[in-house]
């Protein structure tokens, strides 16, 4: 579950490792899931007989679905500002799909405070990299830098 923590506290952690999260399992039934909703139903996800015979030996996760697990890592390692109000998923800045998730095995979240700024009243922009491991391999599938726009209660 993420931190709730002064701001101060957020802003010293600027450079250092906010956590790690638990392994999650990719598993077939979520890749095909993830191809209905986006309508992406290529072969090397989805046909496991083909994709068995493929450059994998099996299905891999899409490239995005590995990417918007991101949110999910974030709510169980990240932190957030004391009197948040709202906070909206401001972007993405540089992103790297490094190595296919093969079916079957488990990421996990590396992440890193890599930037507090404060935008005006009420509103702090976090800047996180995340770096999704796969079980096993020393190559990640991932590097993203994340931002999180926080709104905070007005006092």
């Amino acid at each position: 579950m993420a931190r709730i923590l002064p701001l101060r506290d957020i802003e010293k952690l600027v450079g250092s490792e906010a956590g790690k999260s638990a392994w999650f399992l990719i598993d077939q039934e979520r890749v095909n899931r993830f191809a209905d909703c986006t309508e992406d139903h290529q072969w090397i996800h989805v046909d496991e007989k083909k994709a068995a015979n493929g450059p994998f030996g099996g299905t891999i996760a899409h490239g995005f679905l590995t990417l918007s697990l991101i949110p999910y890592f974030t709510s169980e390692v990240g932190v957030v500002p004391e009197g948040v109000a709202m906070t909206i998923n401001y972007g993405l800045n540089r992103v790297r799909l490094l190595n296919p998730v093969p079916v079957g095995t488990r990421i996990r979240d590396v992440m890193v405070i890599s930037d507090v700024v404060k935008k005006g009243e009420g509103r702090v922009l976090v800047t996180t990299t995340h770096t999704l491991e796969i079980e096993g391999q020393e190559k990640p599938a991932c590097v993203a830098e994340a931002l999180m726009m926080f709104m905070l209660e007005q006092a």
